[in-house]
């Protein structure tokens, strides 16, 4: 059933970074609603860092070091704002990729003239956290289908779908759709799925493949559930996303993991796990949000790097507050190839009331240990909330679940341990995912 007179073409996705550019993706700035302020500035021997969440995963050229080790010297005293310092950036010498991958469209380039799949699979991109339900265009029929055909140029496409019932209601809609060429040396899969049951459960996913002729490969998968939380009895909305992309023609890679969940009265988890490889470079990033719901707040970021000369550098920090009152440290450190070590460890107490207690120390000898008056800001809610998410997930709310028969009442395990919490994949998740 010949659908398309031309084949399959892909464009690959680009695993290098930006000359000069930090060694992991940058993060978005959020939209910032809450804060505590109050303005001055004082003298302070700690170098300037920008502890807000976009500065974090964007720091400004403050200041750096060599890939040889060499120490970086101690910044000198000035004035500032707690919200618009810097930290100091992380050097990441990535250099262009020697081979340039072709572009090419990897739609079909023709008019469908029959139920051949239109592919619109193309490689994900990097820091691009968890797209949207209008992004992915989920569209599953209410029949069951199955057809398969050959273009004019010998590649062959396929398409199915349909539904699986179980019990407690179980109900899982899905079509699964894909392509190849003659050779085999270019394909592409995409699968869409709903499910439901009688407890409320409802999910909506999508997963997706691919490789060229190059020998690249990609792979990514994204989910948003609805159910109610049976500690609680409260409705939770959770969203995440991995993808996965691979050269073939040299020792380059990534993976992503990120992940959102919410509830009913605020409470609210945010984080990713991300790692990168470009030939004799590799790079991790790890962060978090967590917000109580109740005014309690937590963000950390730890993200660090390596060649495989044996040089290391990394940053990490971690701020938590409530009702003004809280805390921010981190440390910033460095390892040559040869063993030689330095770090500067640093630390803020806000007490509220206009004072910050500031004090720190690094393996140079710097050091220091005062109280100033300064402006105290944090995020005290998510920039992306419960009712942001709920008017973004009408098609995950409008999936219908079987009719449950009078009399019949959907069986709950009240003893299984609630759901984790952390944020973490499943155990056993190797640093290195593309190894």
């Amino acid at each position: 059933m010949a659908a398309c007179s031309r084949g399959l073409a892909w464009p690959p996705f680009d695993l290098t970074t930006a000359r000069g550019a930090a060694p992991w993706p940058r993060r978005p700035a959020p939209r910032r609603r809450a804060a505590i302020r109050c303005c001055c500035a004082a003298a302070d021997p700690e170098p300037r860092r920008r502890l807000s969440r976009a500065a974090a995963v964007a720091p400004e050229r403050a200041e750096e070091w060599r890939i040889d080790g060499n120490k970086p010297s101690a910044a000198a005293p000035g004035r500032r704002r707690a919200n618009l310092t810097a930290m100091p950036p992380l050097p990441f010498p990535a250099p262009r990729s020697r081979r340039q991958f072709k572009q090419q469209d990897f739609y079909p380039r023709c008019t469908q003239r029959g139920p051949a799949p239109q592919s619109r699979d193309t490689p994900p991109k990097r820091d691009t956290g968890i797209a949207s339900e209008k992004e992915w265009g989920i569209n599953l029929l209410d029949e069951a289908v199955k057809e398969s055909g050959t273009n004019e140029d010998g590649s062959t496409w396929y398409r199915e779908s349909g539904e699986d019932i179980g019990e407690n209601g179980y109900r899982c809609r899905w079509a699964r759709m894909g392509g190849q060429t003659h050779d085999g040396s270019t394909e592409w899969k995409e699968t869409w799925w709903e499910k439901s049951d009688w407890t409320g459960y409802k999910e909506l996913g999508a997963e997706k493949s691919g490789k060229n002729a190059e020998g690249d490969s990609w792979w990514e998968k994204w989910k948003e559930v609805l159910y109610q939380d049976e500690w609680s009895n409260l409705a939770r909305i959770e969203r995440s996303a991995e993808k996965q992309a691979k050269s073939g023609a040299e020792n380059a890679g990534w993976y992503e993991k990120w992940w959102e969940k919410y509830d009913a009265k605020g409470w609210t988890e945010k984080g990713a796990h991300k790692y990168g490889r470009l030939n004799e470079q590799s790079w991790w990033e790890r962060w978090g949000e967590h917000y109580d719901g109740r005014g309690f707040v937590l963000k950390w970021t730890d993200k660090w790097a390596e060649t495989d000369l044996g040089t290391k550098w990394g940053d990490k920090w971690e701020e938590k507050f409530f009702a003004g009152i809280g805390s921010r440290q981190g440390e910033t450190w460095h390892v040559s190839p040869g063993g030689d070590r330095w770090s500067r460890t640093w630390g803020e107490e806000h007490f509220g009331n206009g004072k910050v207690h500031k004090y720190g120390k690094s393996t140079t000898g710097e050091s220091w240990d005062l109280v100033v008056d300064e402006e105290t800001y944090y995020e005290a809610e998510p920039h992306y909330g419960w009712a942001d998410v709920v008017g973004d997930s009408t098609q995950l709310l409008s999936i219908q679940p079987l009719e449950r028969p009078p009399g019949v009442f959907p069986a709950i395990d009240f003893s299984s341990a609630p759901p984790p919490k952390d944020g973490t994949g499943p155990p056993g998740m190797p640093s290195s995912p593309l190894e």
